[in-house]
């Protein structure tokens, strides 16, 4: 599990800390901790439907920050929940550019074990940094 969660950064919400070799594998790792903080069993989410979005931002933080509340949003809209399956990071002209590829389903309370309802990703304690050659983030979720 890339990811952990942590109850001493903001005691109110739910904080986590996640880390991969790439970019790529820091997002994915994070949008799971997304999804096991709102399901108690992401395995129980079925990869049903497929959505691709494309975000872009100045900043690597900042695009993780979108992201993730771009998976946000289809829980809130379309009612989804989702697996980040691949994501794409390309830097270039000072922008960088990510496209993702998620797929989930429905929200189903009796069978997904529903934990919290996640409001937003705050930028409180919200980091990005590449340290000991590992990508690592520390992000806390508002509840």
């Amino acid at each position: 599990m890339p990811f952990r969660f942590d109850d001493q950064i903001s005691p109110a919400d739910v904080a986590f800390e996640a880390w991969g070799a790439t970019q790529e594998e820091l997002f994915i790792a994070s949008a799971a901790a997304l999804l096991r903080t709102m399901v108690e069993v992401p395995e129980a989410v079925a990869r049903q439907q497929q959505v691709t979005f494309c975000l872009e931002d100045e900043a690597l933080d900042m695009l993780l920050w979108s992201f993730l509340q771009e998976l946000v949003f289809y829980k809130d809209a379309r009612r989804l929940l989702l697996h980040a399956d691949t994501v794409e990071i390309k830097e270039g002209d000072a922008i960088f550019q990510l496209e993702a590829k998620v797929s989930g389903e429905a929200i189903d309370v009796d069978r997904h074990q529903c934990l919290v309802d996640v409001k937003a990703v705050t930028l409180h304690c919200f980091r990005v940094a590449y340290e000991d050659g590992c990508w690592r983030a520390v992000v806390v979720l508002d509840v």
